[in-house]
């Protein structure tokens, strides 16, 4: 019901992974780009930023490399602009993942191409490199689905290095530093949609890649048991809907434990989208909390996919569980 305690820890499909190290000064991080071209001036940026942390960063050999949809004529960076081809972009991460000496794999943007990159990847490969750190948001969502339940990885939702992390935003960086280094901190939200309290495995994304990955053998698993997060941007309220009723349909939210909300930023009108959350989330009878500012926004926070948390729809927080 309702504004009832549901704990669905250790339960459905999507169980708590294998917690792979945080970080520590001097560790090396690899920032590669699997998705959109990426402005070499903020990526730089960024980078500066991760230094500033004291990580030793190095870029992957394609991660500044432009190519069109079909992967091989260089132009400019439009909409359908990507970070090289999509041989060219898996071999990057792939390198990143299987060097010993990297111990977080960061990616630097996203806009399209991710889901691209999925069958180009040698997953045992990777499996049997052991695990590492996996950060990004957006388009990165099919990675963080795919390596997270492919991998039996937890991963790391948080803004980008040539997005946000260029701009320094603090209290975004303060947070991101917290995720990176140790157990992470919580995140407040802005209102309840569905009152309660709540405990299970974080799961979810962008919610277009969630959607967009339904029906390939890169699926999402049921949050069934778990705390579903959900974010997007410049998606019209319509558009937000049909991409939740087709979750539904396809039984994503099946026995879910409870919802977080992240940023919806550009998503129509701000009313307009509040009663789709409404009409389609407060109905599965669980904790809903809106207003988590991760995803897309001017502060973007962490999150531990795969991760254990506690959310407190009454108290407007969604908090990690110490790691488990």
């Amino acid at each position: 019901m309702s504004g009832g305690a549901q704990d669905g820890a250790g339960e459905g499909s999507d169980c708590p992974r294998v917690r792979p190290p945080r970080l520590r000064p001097g560790d090396r991080v690899a920032v590669v780009a699997p998705s959109g071209a990426v402005d070499p001036v903020r990526l730089e940026s960024g980078c500066a930023r991760l230094r500033k942390l004291g990580l030793d960063v190095v870029i992957g050999e394609h991660a500044l490399e432009r190519a069109t949809l079909t992967g091989s004529a260089r132009g400019p960076a439009g909409w359908y602009g990507l970070a090289g081809g999509d041989a060219e972009r898996a071999a990057d991460l792939s390198a990143a993942w299987c060097d010993p000496d990297v111990r977080a794999v960061l990616c630097a943007r996203g806009g399209y191409g991710a889901t691209r990159v999925l069958p180009h990847l040698d997953w045992t490969a990777l499996a049997t490199a052991g695990p590492k750190l996996l950060h990004g948001s957006s388009d990165v969502t099919a990675l963080h689905v795919a390596l997270g339940s492919r991998l039996g990885l937890t991963t790391s939702f948080g803004p980008m290095i040539a997005g946000l992390v260029a701009d320094g935003e603090s209290r975004s960086m303060a947070h991101l530093e917290a995720a990176l280094s140790g157990d992470g901190a919580p995140v407040s939200g802005t209102r309840a949609i569905a009152r309660g309290w709540s405990r299970g495995v974080l799961t979810g994304g962008n919610l277009s890649l969630l959607t967009a990955l339904l029906g390939t053998p890169y699926a999402p698993a049921p949050a069934a048991g778990g705390i579903a997060f959900l974010e997007d941007v410049a998606e019209s309220p319509y558009r937000v809907d049909r991409m939740l009723t087709q979750l539904s349909q396809a039984g994503w939210f099946d026995a879910v434990a409870g919802v977080a909300l992240g940023s919806w930023t550009g998503c129509g009108d701000p009313a307009e989208l509040q009663a789709v959350l409404t009409g389609r989330l407060r109905p599965l009878g669980v904790p809903v909390l809106a207003g988590l500012p991760v995803g897309h926004g001017r502060e973007q926070f962490t999150v531990e996919l795969g991760g254990v948390v506690e959310l407190d729809a009454d108290a407007c927080t969604l908090a990690p569980c110490g790691g488990r």
